[in-house]
């Protein structure tokens, strides 16, 4: 019954789940991409500068987990941002920890790139209506939280505040 409350088998997915997702994130990103290169930044870029500034100082492993990354492709997405000055790795609690922290430079270059994010967001939500883009937060958090081992959000408001 597929679990169908009248008893009536639901149609399955045809496709490839994965494809289709990455094709979706590939023109959101896009989308995202356009409006902040006007700040000089790439969405990854943006997202890593707003979750250092909300979570940091923060430990590399830490911030991995909580972008859902591997360690290797945070090193590699860092590595800009560190060397333009917008965030910086000190020394954590012993001599072999470190933390991630985000400069001043790195608060102005998030404050002015935030704007151009809110434009992003405004126009995707004109362009697929609110109602949907509501929908679709709800069953990628319903998602998320069925695949996550422990059903714990992984950050508050990342962009926005």
């Amino acid at each position: 019954m597929d679990g169908n409350p009248d008893g009536k088998s639901l149609p399955q997915p045809q496709g490839c789940t994965n494809f289709k997702l990455r094709q979706l994130l590939r023109r959101v990103s896009q989308h995202y991409d356009a409006q902040l290169a006007q700040a000089g930044l790439k969405t990854t870029q943006y997202s890593l500068l707003s979750q250092v500034l909300h979570r940091g100082p923060i430990r590399p492993v830490d911030l991995a987990r909580a972008m859902t990354m591997d360690a290797s492709t945070l090193t590699r997405n860092l590595k800009p941002l560190v060397a333009a000055g917008w965030l910086e790795v000190a020394p954590g609690a012993d001599a072999r920890s470190r933390l991630i922290q985000i400069t001043e430079a790195g608060r102005a270059k998030r404050a002015r790139a935030q704007s151009d994010w809110r434009h992003a967001q405004l126009q995707l939500n004109a362009q697929l209506g609110v109602e949907r883009v509501l929908a679709l937060h709800a069953l990628i958090d319903d998602a998320l939280q069925l695949l996550d081992d422990d059903g714990s959000p992984e950050c508050p408001d990342e962009h926005g505040t």
